[in-house]
């Protein structure tokens, strides 16, 4: 998949350069571990997606463990000539989260320039999964970026219905909230809109 149109060049340029710090780290790994997948969720991937804004750190998880080297920041100038920092956050996992159990089978392959996918093999999520991934939390950046999706019509009522519904069957605990957060959603993308 290639950026849309609306995604700004300068921000992918930066997101291109920490994938290929990662990826110069595994080149030498042996071929049989080869490629690693690299999962792209969070405000990175919805920028590939929609374009409606710029998430100042990338959230992602691996297809393998891997020791990431230092320097996962790239300081860069948007289009308006303002600085700004991308940092790849060693915080992040997706075990916390509402995410479908096939979430990374369905995720889409992200082709950059210069960047090997034999040796990372970068995808972000559907539409629909970082939707889901949204459904945790579901704060109000959440709820925005569930919107800008359906403005988009990447995702649907139905579909983020059925998807989120699916992803709760592998959970355990009290799922009541999280059973709210997918109705809210399903209401959101009805209506485009975050407040609802």
């Amino acid at each position: 998949m290639r950026p849309e149109p609306y995604t700004r060049r300068e921000y992918v340029a930066a997101f291109r350069e920490l994938a290929a710090r990662i990826a110069a780290s595994v080149r030498d790994v042996p071929p049989r571990a080869l490629p690693i997948r690299m999962y792209v969720a969070g405000g990175a991937a919805l920028h590939f997606h929609t374009g409606e804004r710029v998430s100042v750190d990338v959230d992602a998880v691996f297809s393998r463990r891997i020791a990431l080297p230092d320097g996962l920041e790239v300081a860069y100038r948007d289009e308006d000539g303002s600085a700004r920092l991308l940092y790849f956050d060693r915080q992040y996992n997706d075990t916390l989260g509402l995410m479908h159990e096939d979430a990374q089978d369905d995720s889409i392959p992200l082709e950059l320039e210069g960047i090997d996918s034999r040796v990372l093999d970068v995808r972000i999520l559907t539409p629909v999964d970082l939707a889901v991934s949204k459904l945790g939390r579901f704060s109000g950046q959440d709820r925005a970026d569930i919107a800008a999706l359906a403005r988009r019509g990447l995702v649907g009522a139905t579909n983020l219905e059925k998807r989120g519904l699916e992803a709760l069957e592998i959970y355990v605990g009290d799922t009541q909230r999280l059973r709210g957060n997918i109705a809210s959603a399903v209401r959101i993308v009805m209506t485009k809109d975050p407040v609802s």
